[in-house]
């Protein structure tokens, strides 16, 4: 059966694959991962070689964008069908992702003698994880933002039979782990072919996820 948890275990490892994309091939940048890009902007400010300020700046202004997209929408949402907010942000989001794939097409990573196309695939990916990050924190999930792995990894820690703890929700925290580290990988190796063909593969995904929200969605109501 289709799960909140599943869809949202299927947009960690989406998220996965973005950051391999934005880190391999548009020059050491995360377009889903904020903390890493705020890391690599002092390092950038700090000298680096290798990172680029502006690129880090461009991901943090159009993922911010996405947020307050994202946040419009959960605040307009229908009462009536809650459900029908995470469905349009996983539409938009599949239509963002595929706009970024056609940009990317016949681009293999690196490819720095485009910057303007860099530029692109940047903001549109940037802008897709932020509205989503903005609708899933308001889904509310435990261990699930389906960006960040830090307090997940924590609460393993944590909570675990060593420090006393019962070891709530581990196979979650544990699920969501693999999910990251397999989307990385997947989009590591899908790079190899082309930028276009992981961002593509991306918005598959997350339509999937549209699809299957929406079914639960309309679950929901008729139970209701």
């Amino acid at each position: 059966m289709i799960t909140v948890t599943a869809t949202l275990l299927a947009m960690t490892a989406v998220s996965g694959i973005v950051d391999a994309v934005s880190f391999i091939a548009l020059g050491h940048v995360f377009t889903a991962n904020m903390t890493g890009n705020i890391v690599f902007l002092g390092f950038a400010i700090g000298g680096v070689a290798g990172l680029s300020m502006s690129r880090s700046l461009l991901a943090l202004a159009f993922f911010m964008s996405g947020a307050v997209l994202g946040g419009w929408m959960t605040r307009t949402m229908n009462p009536q069908d809650p459900g029908s907010t995470p469905v349009h942000a996983l539409a938009f989001e599949t239509i963002l992702l595929w706009v970024a794939s056609a940009v990317s097409i016949g681009f293999r990573a690196p490819y720095e003698d485009n910057k303007l196309k860099i530029a692109l695939v940047i903001a549109l990916t940037a802008v897709a994880m932020g509205l989503r990050n903005a609708v899933v924190r308001k889904l509310g999930v435990p261990d699930l933002t389906t960006t960040v792995l830090t307090l997940t990894i924590v609460g393993i820690a944590a909570d675990s039979s060593l420090a006393g703890g019962n070891n709530p929700r581990w196979g979650r925290r544990a699920a969501a782990i693999l999910a990251m580290m397999t989307g990385a990988i997947a989009g590591t190796s899908m790079l190899i072919y082309s930028v276009a063909v992981p961002l593509f593969v991306c918005g598959v995904i997350t339509a999937i996820c549209a699809l299957a929200r929406l079914h639960l969605s309309r679950k929901e109501l008729s139970n209701g």
